[in-house]
């Protein structure tokens, strides 16, 4: 991997994001000697794995410490105490990176002062190699900075950088919060499958398989999803009885509508 004119990392933060993240850098060529880890209770396996890197961890940050890329990977409820620290390790040519929902650039600088900075939301996927980045960087990220931070989200899969902060929000609301929305698909599916007479559990496997497969054709298939819900209506047939349930006027077009712009605000609240 590429990290064009940075040198040491800085991840606050080693759970299932920050882990998974770090995880990606290390095996895509990130030297473990350039990685510092700042987590109070890592886990058994993250401590073996830093170990086997050659990264340091620490449990609060060193004195006379600075860091190249600070990647803050904390929740947001834990930002009021965990940031403070932190700026003793920003100097004039650090990035700051934060996956944190809801927390805008102007509560980071409050804390960290001005400086180069990226918000960004991955998601949970993310931790197979096959998550969805939406960034947005300030102006004060350069070139190259942004170019280092691109390198690094895309380990977990694609980045989409977004015209402005207040798109953080929606990208939250749609891919941040996304996987929840199928995971729910999937339950939906198999209760209405054991309502239709099926054992909840081979219900269950129907609609797991169906989803995951459904997925990763979507994923192969340079074709719409439009066209590949069209490939599968027969006119008149079972899929057309389905999608004519679904897509009348209360159907799921009008839910994912609420239900994207309640996750929106819910973000924006989140961000004060």
């Amino acid at each position: 991997m590429d990290l064009p004119g940075l040198g040491s990392i800085l991840l606050v933060g080693a759970g299932n994001m920050g882990g998974a993240m770090l995880s990606g850098w290390l095996k895509n060529g990130v030297p473990g000697a350039s990685v510092t880890v700042i987590d109070p209770s890592p886990s058994e396996a993250m401590a073996t794995m830093l170990a086997e890197a050659g990264a340091r961890h620490f449990v609060a940050l060193p004195d006379g410490f600075s860091a190249d890329v600070l990647f803050l990977a904390v929740k947001p409820q834990l930002m009021d105490v965990v940031l403070p620290p932190l700026k003793a390790a920003v100097h004039p040519n650090t990035v700051i990176v934060s996956v944190a929902a809801g927390k805008t650039l102007s509560y980071l600088e409050q804390h960290l002062g001005q400086a180069a900075m990226v918000r960004a939301m991955p998601n949970t996927p993310a931790m197979i190699g096959r998550g969805v980045t939406g960034a947005y960087a300030n102006p004060k990220v350069l070139d190259h900075q942004r170019a280092a931070v691109q390198s690094l989200l895309k380990v977990s899969g694609p980045v989409e950088w977004v015209p402005t902060e207040a798109d953080i929000d929606a990208v939250t609301a749609v891919s941040g919060s996304g996987p929840a929305y199928v995971f729910y698909l999937v339950e939906c599916m198999a209760e209405a499958g054991r309502k239709a007479g099926l054992q909840a559990d081979l219900a269950m496997r129907l609609a797991r398989e169906t989803v995951s497969g459904a997925g990763e054709l979507l994923h192969q298939s340079s074709d719409a999803a439009s066209k590949l819900r069209q490939n599968v209506t027969s006119p008149g047939g079972t899929t057309a009885a389905a999608l004519s349930v679904l897509m009348n006027e209360e159907g799921m077009q009008s839910l994912f509508d609420k239900a994207i712009a309640a996750a929106k605000m819910r973000a924006q609240e989140l961000g004060g």
